[in-house]
């Protein structure tokens, strides 16, 4: 009698539900060469930049080939794609590495998004176009040192007008992409109405500009995040943004961008996730694979729930968003517990490998450190519940 052929294993796949399906053939082609590109390009080197706190530039051009910068926006050279297809990007990036999804999140999201929901028509004009093509690259100054959470009152980076020129002075922290990019939204109270205006700086050339790069970080090391300092930054206005007045303008860049931090953290979560499905199929332990325990079986339970929930949040989400109906506590909710699922899912899934969890080798670790930044950039687990908080009951909790 032959021997009996051993079942093949399912593969470790995030998409329990099929929301890929959801989107068109042409889309879903798009989405599946941004997966080719990673598991073939980002996967075999990232872990190496992550532990030397380096950035993979010669993957510059071949993320430029994948012509997605600036997808969701139409025009000005820009693919024009819905914020749904952008989402999952952003999905399938985090999916191997969170920090080259971070840096297309900065740069298409907070830097080309604020030019184009608060650029004049010259200023898109001027600057779309060469970011959609890679060719310049941008950076969104927003935090600074003293003042995260309480950035729509407590700037404290001043602009002053002289003539036709702005002054600039104070400092930014955070920065992702600014010790080696080419332009920063510089976004600083204007000390004559004492409003938050939007500037466009441009980081190689204006003396006034300084970036240090933040050393020393443990989560999302490959992004080269920056300290700037503004010691009289000069700045002409026509290089203020023309539609940002208030607040309320960086505010709506965030409420857009904040959706994509929500599908962030599901990649995240996503391939920590797939890679303990796939250690626990082939980790023996008593004589055994360790996916036969009912425990580890609990834990993937848990992880795949996570995932699965999150996804069709966010898929929801993007759906608001693309039909002009999403408010700032849709995202808020969406960034808020997407984040904390995430959070949950990297855990267990350090848990599932035991000490091999901390083996940067065995990839968890490097997820695990990366989703803490995930969890707490453009709005904290805190500030996103009060602004449900205030939306659901009508009163304002923030003091």
């Amino acid at each position: 009698m032959a021997p009996a052929t051993p079942h093949a294993l399912p593969q470790a796949d995030g998409d329990f539900y099929g929301v890929a399906a959801t989107l068109s053939p042409e889309d879903d082609a798009i989405r599946r060469k941004v997966r080719a590109f990673v598991e073939t390009e980002v996967a075999p080197i990232i872990n190496d930049y992550w532990e030397r706190d380096a950035f993979p530039f010669e993957l510059v051009p071949k993320i430029k080939a994948l012509n997605i910068m600036g997808l969701p926006y139409a025009g000005y050279g820009c693919p024009g794609k819905s914020t749904t297809l952008m989402g999952f990007v952003m999905m399938e990036l985090a999916r191997v590495d969170a920090s080259i999804s971070t840096f297309f999140g900065v740069h298409t999201g907070l830097a080309m998004g604020s030019i184009y929901l608060c650029g004049s028509e010259e200023q898109k004009q001027r600057w779309l176009p060469a970011m959609a093509a890679l060719d310049i690259v941008g950076s969104f100054g927003l935090t600074e040192p003293d003042v995260g959470s309480g950035a729509s009152g407590g700037l404290t980076t001043t602009a002053e007008r002289v003539g036709d020129t702005w002054v600039l002075n104070g400092q930014k922290k955070w920065i992702g992409n600014a010790t080696w990019g080419d332009v920063t939204i510089i976004w600083a109270r204007d000390v004559a109405d004492g409003q938050v205006k939007g500037f466009i700086v441009e980081n190689k050339t204006n003396p006034g500009f300084k970036v240090e790069k933040i050393q020393h970080k443990m989560a999302l090391r490959v992004v080269q995040n920056g300290l700037i300092t503004l010691t009289d930054c000069r700045v002409p206005e026509t290089d203020r943004l023309a539609g940002a007045q208030s607040f309320a303008d960086t505010a709506r860049v965030l409420r857009m961008t904040r959706a994509g931090v929500a599908w962030e953290s599901v990649g995240c979560a996503t391939g920590a996730y797939e890679h303990a499905l796939r250690y626990a199929q082939t980790r023996e332990q008593f004589g055994r694979p360790i996916a036969k325990f009912q425990l580890v079986q609990d834990l993937l339970f848990r992880m795949l729930g996570n995932i699965t929930t999150t996804q069709a949040l966010c898929l929801r989400l993007s759906q608001l968003q693309d039909q002009g109906l999403m408010r700032d506590e849709h995202a808020s909710l969406a960034k808020g517990v997407c984040t904390v699922r995430m959070r949950e899912t990297v855990g267990w899934a350090r848990e599932l490998l035991g000490a091999n969890g901390i083996l940067l080798d065995q990839q968890i670790g490097r997820y695990v450190a990366d989703a803490e930044a995930l969890y707490s950039y453009e709005g904290t687990r805190e500030m996103n519940a009060l602004i449900v908080g205030k939306a659901i009951t009508g009163f304002s909790a923030f003091v």
